[in-house]
């Protein structure tokens, strides 16, 4: 979840020099490929014959469209694009995909051509336990014809590395599990899972570079795959369309540990969370309907 990039500047944080991102635009048009949809379901162990033309796309599979294609001189050490272009250059080392909220207004039908509008909407910088941070939030809106049929806000922050044994964010109370699953992820799907989104991340799949760099133990399995996976469970519970969905992350979850899927009915829907073997919880999310 965390991106280090050896392009990006040393130094302490301009906020001034920053701020002329916000506002920065970029657009893209993707269609929503059928064999890509089937794909993504071969990688979780779903029925692939029941994509096809016409069929709503299951909620945060949009993440596998719109991809950004970069030669590896454009690339970061860290195997994502270098920083300064559509995303300021932070000159912090690790960049988290720290969280964010999502509203589907419409079905994303497969077969379907949408155009995506992304904008920086802000950027801050704070001060944590941990050292300087700084916050940025960038705003998704995918369009079907002249409708807009999906709106998202990615959180990302920027931060030095934690040192060891340091504190993790405290998760907020959780109601007791009434639904529960289990899975073991392995190396194919932490393969499948980055090549679908074509995610160059090499916590995801370079075991040297995620404990001699990062300093994680193992592999990490990816904060969007955990945010799919709990955006899938709460719609199935639910048995009808997810309308507004909203995660954080809270720890990394690494290869070798099974990682259990919890959900209690709150309100209108469901909250879910991805644990961790000792309890501690990687992922929160709220799933509404």
């Amino acid at each position: 979840m965390t991106e280090p990039d050896a392009a990006a500047p040393a130094g302490p944080v301009d906020l001034d020099a920053l701020r002329p991102w916000i506002g920065r635009e970029a657009l893209d048009e993707d269609t929503l490929s059928v064999r890509h949809a089937r794909l993504m379901a071969a990688t979780l162990g779903l029925a692939q014959e029941d994509l096809h033309v016409g069929t709503p796309l299951p909620p945060l599979w949009h993440w596998i469209y719109f991809l950004e294609a970069r030669p590896p001189a454009e690339l970061g050490r860290d195997g994502h694009p270098a920083r300064g272009g559509f995303l300021p250059p932070v000159p912090l080392p690790n960049r988290m995909w720290a969280g964010g909220e999502l509203e589907f207004h419409r079905p994303l039908a497969l077969g379907a051509t949408l155009r995506k509008r992304s904008t920086v909407r802000s950027i801050e910088h704070k001060r944590g336990r941990s050292g300087e941070l700084v916050f940025v939030a960038v705003r998704h809106e995918l369009i079907d014809g002249g409708h807009v049929a999906l709106t998202e806000t990615h959180d990302i922050v920027y931060k030095h590395p934690s040192p060891p044994g340091a504190r993790v964010p405290d998760a907020p109370d959780l109601p007791a599990p009434q639904h529960s699953e289990t899975l073991q992820p392995d190396a194919t799907l932490l393969f499948r899972y980055s090549a679908l989104t074509f995610n160059g991340h090499r916590i995801h799949y370079d075991a040297d570079y995620c404990r001699d760099v990062e300093g994680y133990a193992g592999l990490v399995v990816h904060g969007p795959l955990q945010a799919t996976l709990l955006a899938g469970l709460a719609q199935r519970l639910a048995g009808s369309p997810l309308r507004r969905f909203r995660y954080r992350g809270l720890r990394p979850a690494l290869l070798g540990a099974p990682l259990t899927l919890h959900a209690a009915a709150a309100g209108d829907g469901f909250t879910v969370w991805s644990a961790l073997p000792d309890g501690s919880v990687s992922m929160q999310a709220q799933a509404g309907f």
